[in-house]
């Protein structure tokens, strides 16, 4: 990876505030930005990738402007990476080379399910990888994150890491032994560096992995839990930590989009309302994740908001 991005490194994926037309609304956006650059310090930021920036509902066309603005929004304060995943290994080089004209640093994939039913094979996988790497000079992120994608065996995702286009893997999962191994297989034996999600990151650290992946606001108490640990202050990264037992997973029943979006209104960072025909928490929800968050690392936020 470039070595721009730092390790431990913090990979944001923004959120993305919507018009009540349902168009991207580029004043949100750039406050979402803003934020996770200038306060989660991020190391890289996610151009349309994850599913919890809800780029899934939007055309090819608009995906792409969603990409696009978010590059220019960041404005090379950070390096960019863009998801590109689609069934269509043509779609996904098509979007690859717009993020190189446009100025980004990776791309993004997801393990690809296939469509016509079955777990795919480790020779389905190289070869979909093999064949856009073939066509991007950019650095490829392999994205684990089983249902929108295909949930790929350690062995298989070994492999894959060992590609020379693959240089960045994001772990969803939250199973401490393939964690571990897959850091000491893949990270520490040099193929590639290793990211988790927000639950793993202290592990993570601890183990030797190169840092963890998120959205805001969980990215402002990741950034304070990777702080405290590169201080070797381990006792306060561990305190820290435990403030991800509760949030988000309390109200993860409603899905991570709604979550994260209620709580960055709540923080007085206005994310807006997750895309329809999903509903926003209720105001009991509201109440409840106030209380949480107020014994976290983002109980300033709300005095600021009030004031």
């Amino acid at each position: 990876m470039p070595t721009a991005v730092q390790t431990p490194g913090l990979i944001v994926a923004p959120l993305t505030p919507f018009t009540s037309d349902l168009k991207v609304d580029e004043t949100g956006l750039k406050r979402q930005i803003d934020y996770v650059v200038k306060d989660c310090h991020a190391t890289m930021v996610v151009a349309a990738g994850v599913e919890t920036q809800e780029y899934t509902y939007l055309s090819l066309a608009e995906r792409k402007d969603l990409i696009r603005r978010t590059i220019d929004l960041t404005d090379k304060r950070v390096p960019v990476m863009v998801g590109i995943s689609h069934a269509s290994f043509k779609t996904a080089i098509e979007f690859a080379h717009d993020a190189e004209r446009w100025g980004a640093t990776a791309v993004q994939l997801l393990a690809p399910l296939r469509p016509f039913a079955g777990p795919p094979t480790q020779g389905d996988l190289i070869a979909y990888f093999e064949a856009i790497g073939r066509e991007t000079k950019l650095p490829i992120t392999l994205y684990l994150n089983p249902g929108p994608g295909a949930d790929v065996s350690v062995t298989d995702t070994i492999a894959l890491a060992k590609l020379p286009q693959v240089q960045l893997i994001k772990e969803s999962s939250r199973d401490l032994a393939r964690v571990s191994r897959l850091i000491v297989e893949i990270d520490r034996a040099g193929h590639a560096r290793y990211f988790t999600t927000m639950q793993m990151l202290l592990a993570t650290l601890q183990l030797g992995g190169s840092g963890a992946t998120m959205p805001p606001p969980g990215c402002e108490i990741a950034r304070a839990v990777i702080d405290a640990f590169v201080a070797k202050d381990y006792e306060r990264a561990a305190e820290i930590q435990l403030q991800f037992a509760l949030f988000p997973s309390k109200w993860m029943r409603r899905g991570l989009a709604p979550v994260m979006k209620a709580a960055m209104n709540l923080i007085g960072i206005p994310a807006g309302e997750p895309y329809p025909p999903y509903s926003p928490l209720s105001s009991d929800e509201m109440t409840a994740m106030a209380a949480t968050l107020k014994n976290t690392v983002l109980a300033p936020r709300f005095k600021a908001a009030a004031a």
